[in-house]
């Protein structure tokens, strides 16, 4: 216990901290311009200075730290005195330009001049002159406002790991740079424009829009991105959406953003919106009436249930839906239509992989709070480059990096190129047989654990078929490390999940998790991907995890549900267009999700569409799905309803609404409103009244509110009971026969400034990345002859596209990445498939691709 006085307040302290964060955390305010709450304490401005006892000079509150019996002042005529000097010598070359600076209003430099003077300058030396920067598309910089408190820097270098931009010039020339000149050229996080304290960075998105003063409400929400949830303020005015910004020290993020999360809000304003309901008459949309349109979707499915059974209906439910709407969702597919035929996009990544790792280990076991990273010695990453996928997950990463963790990545890992001990790299789509002989290696040298026998045999099993050797470079390094570390973490990406054989890299990597004691992270692409799978939206399982298939679990949801569940397990999404193909699945409705462009062979999802009888989509636009909707539904967005969220942590998020005047309907009522006309009743007033069916029929929520779930520390298992998981089948143990021998293959990349097809209706992410870029490796470029820029077409059996070259250098083998976010040019539509028979997950991997240079004109 250090105990101290400040001010004649007596302040006890259990933990070692500094005299300005003892100050704070006693309500008492030390005034400061270099120092953040997120940064390590500077020393640089000199404001925070105070008066110690028994010590002859002004001290650094925010260098100082707290001692037993300090008795210490922070106000007092000497005090001011200083800090009155130390702001008019700021004035000298800081503009008097307050009522035109857009940072007016929350400005700490305007704050503390009102506070402490000075009233009037006496030096009058010519201000410096610094020519402003309006050249970048994001993001303005005014150096003449810059009071060189380098937190912007510090920012960028420290916490976000980037290091884009650093201090230049001496004396009072020193501004603040990026080193591309002109633009940015970063990763937009706009970190910098939180921690900047004065109008020298700022964003164009609302430069001389509003001022601070104006904003109407200020609403705690999440971000509607990806399965992170970070937290974050949307600030309204006029029920419209003028800015996002973090809550510092707030949620699992701590008041860091990424472009997404920070820019990306846009797409709600979009003038693409759908705003009414529409019916394809003669093959064309005819905007209609709700009530008219729910009675023809009720009639149709309740005309094809009654003639070719419940089991000729499907559904596709969306990881950008909430929990509640999910869970209404796939009540609606199951007790008003009579089907198991549920799933989501999630089955080609994330819901794949967690299923058969939850088989194999048991449920929860993705379930780790993404601060662990931090004290993780050795993080291994594999699939993906988490700091694109999941940003603010990468930047925990970096972190641990920083601090001395050791990072291995097995393949393409952009993001963490300067934080990597070791990139392991193999022949072309072989990750498995590396991680087979790997987690063989590892079991060889730890025994047998005993805990999970299936596991245990499983290895053994694998470690009987290969020869215990592999020849790769950094394999014995990395094996090593992980036997030699005590706290290991693992982080699991997509990529490897979209592989024909993708179920042997998911055991071998559950292994190592099981023999390693490991923390496994499962990285998510969207929002609610682990929500819509807790909610029931898989083909086996109902809420909770519960499978279809066990009799006494199925008999509990017909006593609440008041009626009668289907006993047998549905089809998976992959599944479901096969059977769309055969004219067995008759009637299909989507919620909230695009198909046509984010599943891969577009010919076949299109023609297993165009074979229904009836097809429903209810989005927030006109999407390729929609567009060959038989009825189309306008649903209600991000801040524009409420409800919970599962992030990848398994953490429920409460959003909020924001926005009131909506043309759409939520989902969850567009879903209870059609039940109730196909003769299910369900009735609900809000979200919260089904986030409390929820509570009473989900063993996994029992228990929870809206009350105790926005106090932002609902973390599994909450109080609910897990279920241990079962083993269907083991992984095939044999190497992959296959062979890749082309001189390139098309793979999709996860840009860090796209996710799904949301961004793209979002004008600054699209200012940002306006176009998608066709990557490869300096050796591939070499090889075609292509430069930085050049424009290509390319072409598969499935089509082709055009696009500009980008060269990146952290990529090592012959695969050419392409992303599916723009419209008309997405990498899935070029890909066909052969689905993993264990995860039901497409395997994407070996598909060719030619390349050539177009010609200038």
């Amino acid at each position: 216990m250090i105990s101290l006085i400040i001010n004649g307040k007596e302040i006890d302290l259990d933990t070692p901290m500094s005299v300005l964060d003892a100050a704070r955390q006693a309500g008492i305010k030390i005034p400061t311009l270099c120092h953040h709450e997120v940064l390590k304490p500077y020393g640089g401005c000199r404001l925070c200075v105070v008066e110690v006892e028994r010590m002859p000079k002004l001290q650094n509150a925010c260098q100082l730290m707290a001692a037993d019996g300090m008795v210490i002042t922070t106000e007092s005529e000497e005090i001011s005195e200083v800090r009155r000097s130390i702001l008019e010598f700021l004035l000298i070359n800081h503009p008097l330009d307050c009522p035109y600076c857009d940072k007016a209003g929350e400005c700490e430099l305007q704050d503390l001049v009102n506070m402490y003077g000075p009233t009037v300058g006496r030096y009058k030396e010519e201000k410096r002159k610094v020519p402003g920067s309006h050249k970048d598309v994001i993001l303005a910089r005014n150096m003449e406002r810059c009071v060189v408190c380098t937190r912007c820097v510090r920012m960028c270098r420290d916490i976000q790991g980037a290091s884009a931009i650093s201090m230049v010039g001496r004396g009072n020339r020193t501004k603040m740079a990026p080193f591309s000149a002109e633009s940015f050229n970063c990763e937009y996080c706009g970190n910098c424009l939180t921690v900047c304290p004065v109008g020298a960075i700022l964003s164009r998105l609302y430069m001389h829009s509003f001022r601070p003063w104006q904003i109407d409400e200020e609403v705690d929400t999440i971000c509607s991105y990806c399965g992170v949830g970070c937290s974050l303020s949307v600030q309204m005015r006029d029920d419209s959406i003028k800015r996002v910004v973090p809550k510092i020290g707030a949620g699992l993020n701590r008041g860091l953003l990424c472009a997404r999360g920070r820019f990306g809000y846009e797409y709600m304003a979009s003038s693409d919106r759908l705003t009414v309901p529409l019916v394809k008459n003669n093959g064309k949309h005819e905007e209609s009436t709700w009530s008219e349109a729910i009675h023809i979707v009720a009639e149709r499915l309740a005309e094809i249930k009654s003639r070719d059974g419940g089991s000729a209906i499907g559904g596709i439910a969306s990881a950008r839906c909430s929990n509640e709407d999910n869970y209404i969702f796939q009540k609606f597919i199951r007790m008003a239509c009579g089907s198991n035929n549920i799933d989501s996009l999630s089955r080609i990544g994330f819901a794949a992989a967690q299923k058969y790792f939850e088989d194999l280990l048991g449920q929860g076991i993705t379930a780790n709070i993404i601060d662990g990273l931090k004290n993780s010695e050795v993080i291994f990453v594999l699939g993906g480059d988490p700091t694109a996928i999941n940003p603010v997950l990468g930047l925990s990463i970096r972190e641990a990096a920083m601090n001395g963790s050791k990072i291995f990545t097995l393949g393409y890992a952009r993001g963490l190129d300067r934080f990597t001990a070791l990139q392991i790299d193999v022949p072309v789509f072989k990750e498995a047989d590396l991680l087979e002989e790997l987690v063989v290696s590892v079991f060889t040298a730890k025994g047998v654990r005993g805990e999970k026998l299936d596991v245990d045999n499983g290895i053994r099993i694998i470690s009987e078929k290969l020869s215990g050797y592999y020849d790769v470079n950094g394999f014995n390094e990395m094996k090593n490390s992980l036997l030699g570390s005590s706290s290991v973490s693992i982080v699991f990406g997509p990529d490897l999940v979209q592989r024909t054989d993708g179920h042997r890299s998911i055991f071998a990597v559950a292994g190592l998790t099981y023999l390693l004691e490991a923390r496994l992270y499962l990285l998510s692409e969207r929002p609610n991907e682990q929500g819509l799978i807790d909610m029931g939206c898989v083909p086996d399982m109902l809420p909770g995890g519960r499978p279809v298939d066990i009799h006494d679990f199925r008999s509990k949801f017909d006593l609440l549900w008041n009626g009668t569940v289907p006993a047998e397990d549905g089809l998976t999404l992959l599944e479901m267009m096969e059977s769309m193909k055969r004219n067995e699945i008759k009637a299909l409705y989507i919620m909230g999700d695009n198909p046509v462009f984010n599943l891969p062979d577009r010919p076949l999802v299109t023609e297993a569409l165009e074979a229904l009888d009836f097809l429903v989509v209810q989005d927030l636009y006109l999407s390729e799905t929609a567009e060959m909707a038989d009825v189309v539904f306008p649903a209600t967005g991000w801040t524009e309803t409420s409800g919970t969220y599962t992030n990848l942590e398994r953490r429920i998020q409460l959003q909020k609404k924001a926005v009131h005047v909506t043309a759409g309907m939520d989902d969850w009522k567009i879903i209870s409103d059609l039940s109730c006309k196909m003769g299910y009743h369900m009735s609900y007033s809000d979200a919260e009244d089904i986030m409390n069916e929820i509570a009473e029929v989900s063993p996994l929520y029992r228990d929870l509110s809206y009350r105790e779930i926005s106090r932002g520390n609902c973390l599994w298992p909450y109080h609910g009971e897990p279920l241990r998981g079962k083993i269907n089948e083991l992984p095939s143990i044999a190497e992959s026969e296959d062979t890749y021998e082309a001189d390139f293959y098309l793979a999709p990349d996860k840009p860090l400034f796209h996710s799904g097809t949301l961004s793209r209706m979002s004008p600054s992410l699209n200012r940002i990345s306006p176009e998608p870029a066709l990557k490869m490796s300096d050796e591939a470029a070499d090889k075609l002859g292509l430069g930085e820029g050049d424009r290509v077409t390319f072409s598969t059996s499935l089509g082709s596209g055009e696009a500009r070259v980008s060269i990146d250098y952290a990529i090592r083998d012959n695969k050419v990445l392409f992303s599916n976010n723009f419209r008309d040019n997405g990498v899935y539509g070029l890909l066909n498939y052969k689905m993993d028979r264990i995860t039901k997950a497409p395997g994407i991997e070996g598909c060719e691709v030619s390349i050539k240079k177009m010609q200038e004109h």
